[in-house]
């Protein structure tokens, strides 16, 4: 696949995981495959010591630690290092200013319309991608970009609703089947794409994420008109993954039926796994928050259900009292423990 004359070997994004379920290891694993593996910026930071005291300073020192680690991996294998940047995020600049001074070779922004993302990235630098879930979402940005910036995405990232963390689907939709199917709205979003193609000299390749476990699915999604894929929640049970083990253990054991549609800190609803914490939120209505460290725009202390930052970094560290899991659809198929090696090549190839 060629990607603004890039190419990427191996058709496949690993999905940025936050907090620190994704870091250099798991995204240099996949780097090293030939695929694209992804860092997410969430308080990319949080196990910097003085991440309590100065979190802003904290997570772009992590973000530029974990970007050198994740290239040290990939070593001289051709694969590309991306970042996952939520626009919600406080940092939403800060972190892709960083990332381009480091080099990354891609950003993906999502969690939010990322309209003004190429004003952090210049022209000839990384590649840029949005992440949509509408054809509708995808014609606004594309619209932005052209008017503001003359500039036009170097891929997309379409994410259905079988995915896991924060979704971009209404939450009665979500919780009634109603939402599309990645098949209907890939090829929608193929269409808005061909009328910028020809502007843009070359083709803006389409990933697919959202469900996507193994190689009958990346053939339903290349078949509706995807270039490649997107997956995320299978890397969790792999041995590169950043989490602790105790965090993969918890995936590893959950089954359909612990799998919970909530809102999350973020304005937006998303896929967990039922924990103690949310089990304690939905009987008491929240967990105030014991600090606040101003990561989400949208978030206010005074009234959120729970501090999202807490929640994730006691989910990466594997306390499963306190910590928010975030999951895809596909939570029950996650077994056994695997390599990122063996979990690219059953995808993209199939066993």
């Amino acid at each position: 696949m060629l990607i603004r004359g890039i190419n990427l070997e191996v058709p496949l994004i690993q999905g940025g995981m936050g907090v620190g379920v994704s870091l250099g290891g798991l995204a240099g694993a996949v780097a090293g495959e030939g695929a694209m593996g992804c860092i997410s910026t969430a308080d990319s930071g949080y196990l910097e010591p003085d991440f309590d005291r100065s979190p802003f300073e904290a997570n772009i020192r992590g973000l530029r630690k974990e970007i050198r680690k994740a290239k040290e991996i990939r070593g001289d294998k051709k694969g590309l290092i991306a970042i996952n940047a939520m626009v919600a995020t406080t940092q939403f600049e800060e972190s892709v200013r960083a990332a381009v001074e480091e080099g990354i070779d891609a950003v993906i922004s999502g969690a939010g319309l990322p309209l003004e993302l190429p004003a952090y990235v210049p022209e000839n630098g990384p590649l840029i991608a949005p992440i949509v879930s509408s054809a509708r979402a995808a014609k606004v940005i594309l619209k932005s970009w052209e008017r503001n910036y003359g500039r036009y995405p170097d891929f997309v990232v379409v994410e259905g609703y079988k995915a896991g963390g924060h979704l971009g689907f209404k939450k009665d939709d979500l919780l009634n089947g109603t939402c599309e199917e990645n098949t209907e709205i890939v090829p929608a979003v193929r269409e808005v794409l061909a009328a910028y193609e020809e502007k843009k000299g070359c083709r803006i390749p389409v990933f697919s994420a959202g469900g996507v476990w193994d190689h009958e699915d990346f053939l339903r999604e290349t078949g509706a008109g995807a270039d490649g894929v997107q997956a995320a929640t299978r890397f969790i049970g792999t041995y590169e993954c950043d989490a602790d083990q105790k965090y993969k253990d918890a995936l590893i054991r959950s089954g359909r039926d612990d799998l919970r549609i909530i809102k999350s800190p973020v304005g937006m609803p998303g896929r967990a796994v039922m924990s103690p914490l949310l089990e304690l939120v939905e009987k008491d209505g929240r967990k105030p928050p014991v600090k606040c460290s101003r990561c989400i725009k949208t978030c206010d202390p005074k009234t959120t259900p729970y501090c999202i930052t807490q929640a994730l970094i006691a989910a990466v560290k594997g306390d499963w009292e306190n910590g928010l899991f975030f999951s895809g659809d596909n939570a029950e198929r996650l077994t056994r423990m695997e390599h990122v090696s063996d979990v690219i090549r059953d995808i993209v190839c199939g066993a």
